[in-house]
């Protein structure tokens, strides 16, 4: 198109600002959806999402509608803003089909891996977890499908080995910034590329257990696992049924023993074997107290060599 598009942009978390904010230095943003409040902390006080505080800081137009589907009056409100065309990152919600036909160029997504591998909610994280070494960002035209329309464009990301989920975001979140400007001035111009669905991988949502250690998979893969669950649920792992957080894993070369088994605890941390090689645990931190150095905490819990972790195993199917 000719004129500059008039964008609705839909997005909830702080990773959906840099997005909303290279928008917005661009093209016009006539209303901003975000999720609903939701209580916070111990006093569980009713707290916007990132965007939506954003979005009334700025004054912009804002909407934070309960549910999308059947919802006839957020759907005028998104025709009255006058839209062209609305962008979805890290909004939260599928969206039904009689709402993405209300902008006249539809709904672009701007999609945290590299499309169709990674489809869901967690794609970052589980890029991680599974030890990828190349990500990206996919700009798709949504359709009704989870993460399953048309592909306008796509970039590219190295994962860096030392990155956690926090700089993998951070770094994905400016590529997306970047090609959703990209895309936007180009509208009306690009072409759909149909998904390979024969390839799709998924990446659900997160929950607790995929942050519990696995001590008996190989050295690499306990790190890519805590490098994913880094920002959520953390990695757990459990001795003599007590639950601690660890921190600061890495591969420790040249370990060899028992899956859990601790090897040496020296400043460097605790060394602990696992099904194939053994990490090192730099920090500890046992339930309702703060995280320590790892020796220290195993001084003062008669942790030594020979000592040994839970083993703990998903169910089976």
């Amino acid at each position: 198109m000719s004129l500059r598009p008039r964008v609705a942009f839909f997005g909830s978390p702080a990773f959906a600002l840099p997005v909303l904010e290279a928008i917005r230095a661009q093209f016009e943003v006539v209303l901003v959806v975000a999720q609903p409040d939701k209580p916070v902390g111990r006093g569980l006080k009713l707290t916007p999402p990132p965007v939506a505080a954003h979005a009334a800081g700025l004054e912009l137009p804002l909407a934070q509608p309960r549910k999308l589907r059947n919802n006839a009056a957020f759907e005028t409100q998104l025709r009255d803003s006058g839209a062209d065309v609305a962008v979805t990152c890290a909004y939260g919600k599928l969206l039904p089909g009689s709402l993405l036909a209300v902008p006249r160029f539809g709904f672009l997504n701007t999609h945290t891996s590299l499309l169709p591998a990674y489809r869901g909610a967690a794609p970052i994280q589980w890029a991680l977890i599974r030890g990828e070494t190349v990500t990206g960002t996919t700009i798709m035209q949504t359709d009704e499908g989870m993460d399953t329309g048309p592909v306008l464009l796509q970039e590219a990301l190295p994962i860096a080995p030392h990155w956690t989920s926090a700089e993998l975001a951070d770094a994905l979140s400016t590529q997306a910034a970047r090609l959703i400007v990209q895309a936007l001035a180009e509208l009306g111009r690009l072409s759909p590329v149909p998904q390979d669905h024969a390839q799709a991988t998924h990446a659900p949502m997160l929950v607790k257990e995929d942050g519990f250690v696995r001590w008996a998979d190989s050295a690499g893969a306990v790190v890519n696992r805590f490098r994913g669950v880094a920002a959520w649920p953390q990695t757990t792992a459990f001795l003599g049924g007590a639950r601690l957080k660890l921190g600061g894993l890495r591969v420790q070369e040249g370990g060899q023993g028992q899956p859990g088994e601790v090897l040496r605890v020296d400043e460097g941390g605790l060394t602990v074997a696992c099904g194939e090689g053994a990490v090192t645990v730099a920090t500890v931190q046992p339930e309702a107290r703060k995280a320590q150095p790892a020796a220290l905490w195993a001084q003062a819990a008669g942790v030594r060599p020979g000592t040994r972790f839970d083993l703990w195993q998903p169910a089976g199917p």
